[in-house]
């Protein structure tokens, strides 16, 4: 799988998230040597791909209670069509910790994200990407770790506000405690 995979499953994740009155448990069907494989094996070799990776950031979500959180977002536009840029989830888990996946679809503008959250007592943010220079770049048995997680630094605290550089074609795991 490549990096434009690991973007549309973690924009699928994040609506499964947002809708989780309705979507109780999502499954995936296909995980070895299968289209959009989490794992790829050959003989002895094994390799986790970006999707695996996606999956391994947003199991915070699991067992934790849904924030709603509202996005103004600019729109990304490829040819007749345009959709948010940008799309995000965001839950807390009983220990008082929030975490906020969001992805940047756009292959080439970083997006600058404000969300005011004065209803959520937080101090620190730290955080992690998964991104890559290409849409089409992929872990192979000689690379493997082309598309890992990355430490992410572009959170901060203003105030009460949190404001995210989001770099281009990028998936953030943002925790908030």
């Amino acid at each position: 799988t490549c990096s434009a995979d690991a973007l549309m499953t973690a924009t699928t994740l994040n609506i499964f998230n947002n809708q989780c009155d309705r979507v109780k448990m999502p499954n995936v069907a296909q995980t070895i040597n299968v289209l959009q494989a989490l794992i790829l094996t050959d003989k002895e070799k094994m390799l986790l791909t970006p999707t695996y990776h996606v999956f391994d950031l947003y199991k915070v979500h699991q067992d934790a209670t849904w924030l709603p959180l509202q996005l103004n977002t600019p729109d990304y536009v490829l040819g007749d069509i345009k959709l948010p840029a940008v799309n995000l989830s965001a839950s807390r888990h009983k220990n008082g910790v929030v975490h906020i996946t969001i992805v940047n679809l756009d292959p080439t503008k970083k997006v600058t994200l404000t969300a005011g959250l004065s209803n959520i007592p937080w101090q620190t943010v730290e955080g992690q990407q998964l991104t890559s220079a290409n849409y089409t770049d992929v872990n192979t048995f000689d690379k493997p770790n082309t598309i890992i997680p990355q430490k992410f630094t572009g959170a901060k605290k203003q105030g009460t506000d949190l404001v995210v550089e989001l770099p281009a074609k990028s998936i953030v795991l943002l925790t908030l405690k």
